[in-house]
């Protein structure tokens, strides 16, 4: 067995879980992690990060490889309950993809709740996704992802792609995603306590301040009751102590019933969204090599054309 992993389940557990279940100011939440991810969070070096604006649209996060191989650009969505995190927060992560990639990656900055509820979020990510290709970035050449909420808004962007006849990209990716807004996934009452990350109470104040009123049950809200078909290739991991885990599991088998070809990677007391822990945690980097060669093995939708 690995050390390293029940090390940082018990220091999540122990001080950062209990930390935001106590935390009803998002201002001092935001704070908090943006300066955990300052000090924890590395990109590999020469990696190039850039702000900018995107014609149409808002600014994004640019993250660049030393040398890139690939026309592929990773559109990614950060997390953080609707109410923190950044593309800043989440770019060292997306520089070790990118590394391995070979390809840049591209994070939209989006409203938060509780200043901009629900559909100020999804609102922006889709701005964004069509800004970049009016730019020239052809929809087969993108890769989509996004991690906890913002997995739920790479669910919605991709919804309203397939709704729409859009342009759709070449796959997706999600690492532990909110997916059922109404919580009715076991895990969210059998995994409370063994979850490392997120306090269930703290989820659910979390869902409620972005949702301000909307119906959780509506599918451009959840994506567990969204239509997915003619959707690309999907896939999904999260870790069995989560209280996502079902979030997941049920996601899973929703666009299995839609004949959407999906990879469920299940993976064993790992905490929330840990390929943020690339850094110093084993299992991080091994779950980023997995998903780079899943990546690679995606045929273009431009070959099927």
């Amino acid at each position: 067995m690995r050390l390293l992993r029940p090390l940082l389940n018990g220091y999540l557990r122990l001080v950062e879980k209990r930390k935001l279940a106590r935390t009803r100011d998002v201002h001092k939440i935001r704070r908090d992690f943006a300066r955990t991810a300052r000090l924890l969070f590395r990109a590999p070096r020469r990696t190039k990060i850039t702000r900018s604006r995107l014609t149409g649209a808002g600014e994004v996060l640019r993250v660049s490889p030393a040398q890139t191989r690939s026309d592929l650009v990773i559109f990614y969505i950060h997390g953080g309950g609707f109410i923190f995190g950044s593309p800043d927060t989440h770019s060292a992560m997306l520089g070790a993809l990118a590394q391995r990639l070979g390809a840049a990656a591209v994070l939209p900055y989006y409203r938060l709740a509780p200043e901009a509820p629900f559909p100020a979020a999804i609102q922006d990510v889709a701005a964004a996704y069509q800004a970049v290709l009016d730019s020239g970035v052809a929809a087969h050449n993108i890769i989509l992802g996004g991690d906890s909420a913002g997995g739920a808004l790479a669910f919605n962007l991709l919804s309203r792609l397939c709704a729409d006849a859009g342009p759709l990209p070449r796959a997706l990716f999600v690492f532990s995603p909110l997916t059922d807004f109404l919580h009715e996934g076991a895990s969210f009452r059998e995994n409370a306590a063994r979850e490392a990350v997120l306090p269930a109470a703290q989820a659910g104040l979390m869902a409620e301040m972005y949702l301000a009123g909307a119906n959780p049950s509506d599918p451009a809200v959840s994506p567990l009751r969204a239509d997915y078909r003619g959707a690309p290739p999907v896939w999904i991991t999260v870790g069995s102590t989560e209280i996502l885990r079902d979030d997941a599991r049920r996601m899973s088998t929703y666009l299995q019933d839609q004949n959407v070809n999906v990879t469920l990677v299940e993976e064993h007391d790992l905490p929330h969204v840990w390929p943020i822990f690339h850094n110093f945690l084993p299992e991080a980097r091994t779950t980023l090599d997995a998903l780079t060669q899943w990546i690679k093995q995606v045929p273009s939708t431009a070959d099927e054309s």
